[in-house]
């Protein structure tokens, strides 16, 4: 009750400020036409119009959303809809004075001289509402603005000024901007909503002590690592607080919001520059057609998830046998693309009943196999599983892949499986074998399959990333295997994308390898995380070596010596040529011969069954 009365308050009220601005407005515009010497008959005219006058323009302003919105509230697509409420009204009232007559109604020139009047009026008292509540805001706020952390935007672009509206339409943030910095000249000396721009970058030092700054927030998603580890060891130096927006690829052309901003990752400062790929051309190959992720749950699938929503596939069928990860997944897309199709299915891949039921449900035409085991040290002392799930499983997959009509299979590989000295590494060679085996059988009319291969993801379930972010709120040591070990890292949405534009191009049997980058030293890794988080290297949080563990490298290669690689469409992905592929091993056959013998053999006649399947494998 109390809400209604309010509501029927607050729209009297509206209506009585409308209908004495619309009173003056004509009522002036009659003096304005006569030069303020109105003849005596004119007044007659005028009575008689001004009622349906009135009516017609309130009904206009009630049709296009007036009384709804709140006065002190005004911005353009207001002003836009005031206008076009005005402009109606004259053109009927023009009407009427076509078909009454011109002695009747009141003249041309005072329709026209009221209908600009009305929105200069009702624009005027609206935008002095707006000005009255924003200078009553600051004076409010103006205390608790002192209590803000000093912000400092880092970035004078689109991103930085779309963060700083989104901060300042969010009086309850923590942020209190002061200015920008950026490198353009063209930039520097003006400002975006009143906070002036300084610069070059290369005075940020000084600029943080003058202004007093105690957060600085990079907002330039495409700048270079180099650009990040300048400004990093700045802030550190300094000691302020410092967040970043994600890259370009990360935000995956989404709107710049406050919900992006994360604190500084060690993927910002070894990170590479920002990739281009082939979003037309991926499109063809996903939109409208039915697609598949085995391992939806896990760093890589759950990534191939997002990336392949963005694309609008017909139907989107998540497989994963874990059920926390699989609801993770499932309603973040459920909320993110609300119109989008999915299916989530608790499945385990080696369950070959199960996985034919979601072959013969839903005839996937894409099928990204992320599925996997991949914890190094886990499946030394478990190669009995890590066979099952990671050859076998991909075994399953790909046969019913091949008899269900799919169109293209990509299996998720790992440059472990090169030359490999663990369990794991082998096995995933082993599942490489068994898709280019599909691939021979099924050519050249069938589904086309292919392996993408590359290193390790920084953030993925895990890696060293989390392991150190643990350590290091611990206090440390930070553990490291040993000083030289180095390892090629690159983003999870980079790898995700490289994928997709992998499977664009796959027309059967290859094994696409992706640009990591220059390999990098987990102990180097170890200190800029530490620095990251406010301390100091060796003083402060120990670095400790612990030694290789089993099956562990010193460092990895994406590429064995009897492979040669060229070039692909996308010069971030390349082709391995002459690949060693045992056509005369009967890989199939073999496998299916040693499914039953698998849980009764021993953990070492296990091992030398990989290594007949895998010869380089150093057991």
């Amino acid at each position: 009750m109390n809400d209604t009365y309010s509501k029927t308050i607050r729209i009297s009220g509206l209506l009585v400020v409308y209908v004495v601005i619309l009173v003056f407005s004509l009522v002036l515009a009659v003096f304005v036409r006569f030069d303020f010497n109105v003849p005596q008959e004119y007044w007659g005219r005028v009575l008689i119009s001004l009622p349906w006058i009135i009516l017609i323009k309130v009904g206009l302003l009630a049709a296009f959303g007036q009384f709804r919105s709140l006065l002190t509230f005004f911005s353009l697509p207001d002003a836009k809809r005031i206008a076009m409420a005005m402009g109606i009204a004259a053109l009927l009232e023009l009407a009427a004075w076509w078909i009454v007559g011109a002695d009747k109604v009141i003249p041309r020139g005072v329709i026209v001289t009221d209908m600009l009047l009305s929105f200069l009026l009702l624009s005027s008292m609206r935008s002095a509402l707006r000005v009255y509540r924003e200078s009553m805001f600051v004076s409010e706020y103006s205390s608790k603005l002192s209590a803000r952390k000093r912000t400092l935007i880092i970035g004078a672009g689109s991103s930085g000024a779309a963060l700083l509206r989104e901060i300042l339409s969010k009086p309850g943030l923590s942020m209190n901007v002061v200015g920008f910095v950026d490198d353009d000249p063209a930039k520097v000396g003006s400002s975006i909503h009143a906070r002036p721009i300084y610069g070059p970058i290369a005075r940020l030092a000084e600029i943080i002590e003058h202004l007093i700054v105690a957060k600085v927030v990079l907002a330039m998603p495409g700048a270079k690592p180099a650009v990040v580890r300048e400004v990093v060891a700045v802030v550190n130096k300094a000691g302020v607080e410092v967040d970043i927006l994600p890259s370009f690829v990360q935000l995956l052309h989404r709107e710049v919001t406050i919900s992006h901003l994360r604190q500084l990752e060690p993927e910002d400062l070894l990170g590479r520059d920002p990739i281009s790929l082939d979003d037309a051309e991926i499109d063809k190959v996903i939109r409208d057609r039915v697609a598949m992720v085995t391992g939806a749950g896990g760093s890589i699938g759950s990534e191939l998830c997002r990336q392949l929503a963005e694309h609008l596939p017909r139907k989107l069928i998540l497989v994963e046998r874990s059920e926390p990860a699989l609801f993770s997944i499932e309603q973040e897309l459920r909320r993110t693309f609300p119109f989008l199709a999915v299916e989530p299915l608790a499945v385990n891949v080696c369950e070959e009943g199960q996985m034919l039921s979601a072959f013969e449900s839903h005839a996937p035409a894409l099928v990204f196999h992320a599925a996997a085991h991949k914890h190094v040290p886990l499946m030394e002392s478990q190669p009995a599983e890590a066979v099952l799930n990671n050859v076998y499983g991909t075994e399953i997959v790909c046969r019913l892949a091949g008899m269900h009509g799919c169109e293209k299979l990509v299996l998720i590989s790992t440059d472990k499986a090169v030359n490999p000295t663990n369990v794991m590494g082998a096995t995933k060679r082993m599942a490489e074998l068994v898709v280019q085996e599909y691939q021979r059988i099924t050519a050249p009319n069938g589904c086309a399959f292919s392996v993408v291969r590359f290193g390790n993801v920084l953030g993925s379930s895990g890696s060293v990333i989390p392991v150190f972010h643990r350590q290091i709120a611990e206090g440390g040591p930070v553990t490291v295997t040993h000083p030289e070990v180095t390892r090629f890292f690159m983003s999870i949405p980079e790898a995700v994308g490289l994928i997709l534009q992998s499977a664009m191009q796959t027309c059967g049997g290859e094994i696409f390898v992706l640009d990591m980058g220059e390999p990098v030293k987990i102990r180097d890794l170890a200190r800029q995380m530490i620095e990251l988080s406010g301390f100091r290297p060796e003083e402060d949080i120990k670095i400790a070596y612990t030694g290789l563990r089993p099956g562990e490298k010193l460092y990895e290669e994406p590429i064995h010596a009897m492979e040669n690689v060229g070039p692909t469409q996308h010069p971030k992905v390349r082709l391995l040529r002459n690949d060693r592929s045992y056509s005369d091993h009967p890989v199939l056959e073999e496998l299916r011969r040693l499914r039953p013998l698998l849980s009764q053999t021993l953990e070492p006649d296990i091992r030398r069954i990989v290594q007949t399947f895998v010869p380089e494998f150093h057991v």
